[in-house]
C-alpha cells in the first residue's frame, strides 16, 4: 500500500491519483485522502475514465473463475502473483 504525504490544501496531480487508486477502489484510503482524491475526479478529465476501467477490469476477473483458466493460464497468474509478492 503507498502512502503519500500531501499537504493539506495541494490538490492531487494525475500521478499521484494514479498512485492511490488502488487504496481508493480498496476503501483503504483516509478520509482526508479520499476526499481530495474524488475532487481530483471531479474536475479531472481523464482520471474517471481510469478509474472506471480498472473497476471494470476488476470485475471482469471477478467473475472468471478459476475452472474456466486453462492450466497454462493458471499456473502463469500463479507464478506472475508469486513474482508479485517477493518484488514487494
Amino acid at each position: 500500500m503507498i502512502r503519500l504525504t500531501i499537504r493539506r490544501s495541494a490538490k492531487l496531480a494525475c500521478q499521484q491519483a494514479v498512485e492511490l487508486v488502488s487504496d481508493y477502489l480498496e476503501g483503504a484510503l483516509p478520509r482526508a485522502q479520499r476526499r481530495r482524491f474524488e475532487a481530483h475526479l471531479r474536475d479531472c478529465p481523464d482520471c474517471p475514465e481510469y478509474v472506471a476501467q480498472l473497476r471494470a477490469t476488476i470485475a471482469l476477473l471477478a467473475s472468471i473463475g478459476p475452472d474456466r483458466l486453462s492450466p497454462l493460464t493458471h499456473n502463469e497468474l500463479i507464478g506472475l502473483y508469486r513474482r508479485y509478492r517477493t518484488a514487494g
